[in-house]
């Protein structure tokens, strides 16, 4: 197939590879985008993995909490523009949603758009957003939601960046008090800020690590000093890189960001808190919604639209 500028703009955008090794990786698979990063990761020239996408839809994650702090929903509903996502009555739509998602016992996007809309039980999910799409003068999308729910613990929430990213956190703990939920709340900031995966290596799959092994074995092949290492020492470089590329997606395993020595671990703060209040306390799980991430938005020139008007195209 045609290889387009776009596509290799894309692939840059995606690895950080040069212009001409994207095209030739694009030309080597066919234009298939996901081999194409793959190709460009095995020969070494790939600086980064490809991004789940590009944060580019506006709109908002809003967090609702019980009063006893035992259930909680993290949902994004996305708008065209950020003016839209700052205006009061978008805002309280969204909290809207969230009881909504709050009261719901589906998980299902399509039952949860046919349910009746609690605010007004006339109407529906579905319903009720055609409407709000009419007066706010803006296509809408309740994207999605998550909850948690911990009877032997709780649930911290976390909001970032005025609603940009929405964090819900599950603690197992026979001890809650200020400190044990200030604890639950930085382990919050830090998967906000961190952008972890996974809570700790059990829940990494071996399909993945194999995977990465592959990856890794492939680059080192493709260098002609590496390669001619003897196997035990290339494995031990293998194990290396797949150990730290762990520690930066498993949220228990990333260095804690507030540590003072620059060296604890999330697990370790954890672990010192529960020391210092006497409790047992297992982070079991999170998760992290951020506005627009996967959404591809279109690229608009301002310069080249405004130039159009006033030439009254």
């Amino acid at each position: 197939m045609a290889i387009t500028a776009g596509m290799v703009k894309e692939l840059r955008e995606m690895t950080g590879a040069g212009m001409m090794d994207c095209k030739k990786a694009l030309t080597a698979t066919d234009g298939d985008m996901d081999k194409a990063v793959e190709f460009l990761r095995e020969k070494g020239l790939a600086t980064a993995q490809k991004k789940a996408g590009r944060i580019a839809a506006e709109g908002l994650c809003k967090v609702l909490v019980s009063d006893d702090d035992k259930k909680a929903v993290v949902v994004e509903v996305n708008a065209e523009t950020d003016f839209v996502a700052k205006n009061d009555t978008f805002q309280a739509y969204v909290a809207e949603v969230a009881e909504q998602a709050m009261a719901t016992e589906t998980a299902d996007m399509d039952a949860f758009m046919a349910e009746k809309w609690l605010p007004d039980t006339t109407k529906t999910v579905a319903e009720a957003l055609a409407g709000k799409i009419a007066v706010i003068g803006e296509n809408m999308k309740i994207r999605r939601f998550q909850k948690l729910e911990e009877t032997e613990g709780f649930v911290a929430s976390y909001t970032h960046m005025g609603g940009k990213i929405g964090v819900l956190v599950d603690v197992v703990t026979d001890v809650v008090n200020d400190e044990v939920k200030e604890m639950a709340k930085n382990v919050a900031m830090q998967i906000a800020a961190l952008r972890p995966q996974y809570t700790n290596r059990n829940e990494v799959s071996e399909e993945y690590i194999a995977h990465e092994k592959e990856i890794l074995l492939a680059q080192i092949m493709n260098d002609p000093k590496e390669s001619q290492k003897p196997q035990k020492v290339i494995d031990g470089m293998i194990s290396g890189r797949v150990n730290k590329e762990l520690k930066e997606i498993c949220l228990l395993d990333q260095v804690y960001v507030k540590a003072e020595d620059g060296k604890q671990t999330v697990q370790a703060y954890v672990d010192s808190v529960a020391k210092a209040v006497g409790a047992k306390i297992t982070i079991k799980g999170f998760v992290r919604f951020e506005t627009g991430e996967g959404i591809e938005k279109k690229e608009e020139d301002f310069a080249a639209e405004v130039a159009k008007q006033m030439a009254g195209n």
